[in-house]
């Protein structure tokens, strides 16, 4: 049986909140795109950890560094968030 972690993030822009569900292999993705598209610094995502990765204490502690991870990345893009990033977001359903 093949277990994998969600990580549930809520996610602030301006007055508006909503939540975003993604493995920690969709950040990692993400990452990677906005290295090489936007050069942002490689070190910025919270690394991956193998022994005890899904222990409850990791797990509640990779969430909020995830968190804080997508808020760096929102103040660093504070006009128009890359494509790649709004779609992670899911932007797209929030745009009136």
């Amino acid at each position: 049986i093949s277990f994998f972690q969600v990580y549930v993030i809520q996610v602030s822009v301006g007055n508006y909140q909503w939540t975003v569900k993604h493995r920690y292999s969709d950040f990692h993705d993400l990452h990677e795109k906005l290295v090489s598209e936007k050069k942002i610094d490689k070190n910025l995502l919270p690394p991956k950890k193998i022994i005890g990765k899904n222990s409850k204490s990791l797990v509640e502690k990779r969430q909020k560094e995830l968190e804080v991870y997508l808020q760096t990345l929102l103040v660093k893009f504070p006009i128009t968030a890359p494509k790649v990033l709004s779609h992670f977001l899911h932007f797209h359903l929030y745009v009136s």
